[in-house]
């Protein structure tokens, strides 16, 4: 069959959103958004360096003076974007369940998880311990069982500040859907791959010691003829790896690794005036695509009429669309930013530690990444497990389009409660 040709992009993929308009009971929003130099991939960094994707603008509070709700809510009335409790809702992971899921109305968090999750990070994150507290007692979350480890000698902090505010996504979100587990951070010298792949080890050695779990990669880069080398790392039984489809259509890698679960994204739209859930689409902007030098794995077998000889991207997909994206705690300063804070973050980075958690909390606990994308491809062709998106489009010159089963903007769907996983 032939072949789309997809753009390649840099990606870690999470995209960063602070509103410039008062809240009120009515969501009247302008976006404002700058890029940091920790989501630019130039030329020489391709097969070398990782990136995240973070766009970063001012937080709707710093701006005009919004009055904080009470914990367990949104840190601000007025906005509809998503909370730990709200995202449970949506993807059936608590009950009783809120008629809507409105993020101002539902309070009802996971409860569960267990053994180990590690979250695969570059520099250091001096206040991620506290801020995952702050972020916990917020939305009425257990407290965390966590520790942050050194993949070599201590990180310094990067100066652009965009790895902290994935370190605080990641962290915070794979709590929120696993609040029982014990969550490791795992800090990278740099974002170079060969540090990043060294912190992947540890991290691999951690989750396995813990009885299993789940490593979580937020990070990425263009696809590169010797990747293929390097998916071993992703092989250490008893631990499945979830990474990052990227935030451009494309692919990108680790997130072609037949060796990982492949984290796409999803947008949630809804009523502005009621804060209802309306339906879960596409994220056009999401990762997608063939790989160019990944083969089709076995449990794509199913969808070779679809992908042909190459690994299809995503597996699965979560909430992504920085406009509909998650809160997030990020006390560090950010030299692009007036101030340190509440802010909202979108992209791919939200799914990875989101779906780790998610599949810790099913308490399967495959032997292997390919055990558990056999599972989610036979359960979602069961009907069993899973929403299958079928309205929206995406890729390249958005020439994909949703369809029945697995597709390439959101691979099987999302998630719909704990079962196939």
């Amino acid at each position: 069959m032939k072949r789309s040709k997809h753009l390649k992009i840099a990606a870690a993929s999470a995209v960063l959103l602070l509103f410039t308009l008062p809240a009120s009971s009515q969501i009247k929003n302008r976006i404002h958004i700058t890029i940091p130099a920790s989501s630019t991939e130039i030329t020489s960094d391709i097969g070398l360096n990782a990136h995240t994707s973070i766009q970063m603008a001012l937080t709707p509070h710093q701006l005009n003076g919004a009055t904080a709700q009470p914990a367990e809510l949104p840190p601000f009335a007025g906005y509809l974007f998503e909370t730990p409790a709200s995202a449970a809702c949506v993807y059936h992971l608590a009950s009783p369940r809120v008629p809507g899921c409105n993020p101002n109305l539902t309070t009802v968090d996971v409860t569960g998880g267990s053994k180990a999750i590690a979250i695969v990070d570059a520099y250091d994150d001096p206040n991620a311990a506290a801020d995952l507290a702050f972020f916990s007692a917020q939305f009425g979350l257990p407290k965390p069982n966590f520790s942050v480890v050194y993949a070599s000698t201590k990180p310094a902090i990067d100066p652009t500040g965009g790895w902290e505010v994935e370190e605080s996504l990641d962290i915070e979100w794979a709590h929120a859907m696993a609040p029982s587990a014990k969550i490791f951070l795992v800090e990278a010298k740099t974002n170079s791959f060969a540090n990043l792949l060294a912190a992947v080890q540890v991290a691999s050695e951690i989750v396995a010691f813990a009885g299993g779990g789940e490593v979580s990669m937020s990070w990425g880069g263009s696809e590169f003829a010797q990747e293929t080398e390097y998916d071993s790392y992703f092989t250490t039984p008893g631990v499945v790896y979830t990474a990052s489809a990227g935030d451009s259509p494309g692919v990108i890698w680790p997130g072609a690794s037949p060796n990982v679960v492949a984290a796409g994204g999803t947008s949630l739209s809804r009523d502005l005036l009621t804060g209802m859930l309306i339906s879960e689409n596409t994220w056009q902007d999401a990762g997608s695509g063939f790989s160019d030098f990944e083969s089709r794995p076995k449990f794509q077998k199913s969808i070779e009429s679809i992908v042909g000889p190459s690994r299809g991207v995503p597996d699965m997909s979560f909430d992504s669309n920085p406009n509909t994206g998650v809160w997030v705690w990020d006390s560090n300063p950010i030299p692009t930013a007036a101030d340190a804070g509440w802010y909202v973050v979108g992209g791919t980075s939200v799914a990875a530690p989101s779906l780790a958690g998610i599949i810790n909390l099913s308490g399967q606990f495959s032997a292997t990444s390919k055990d558990e994308n056999t599972l989610i491809y036979k359960s979602a062709a069961a009907g069993v497990g899973f929403k299958d998106v079928t309205y929206g489009n995406c890729g390249l010159n958005i020439s994909e389009f949703t369809m029945p089963g697995w597709d390439f903007c959101t691979g099987v769907g999302s998630p719909r409660g704990l079962n196939g996983k």
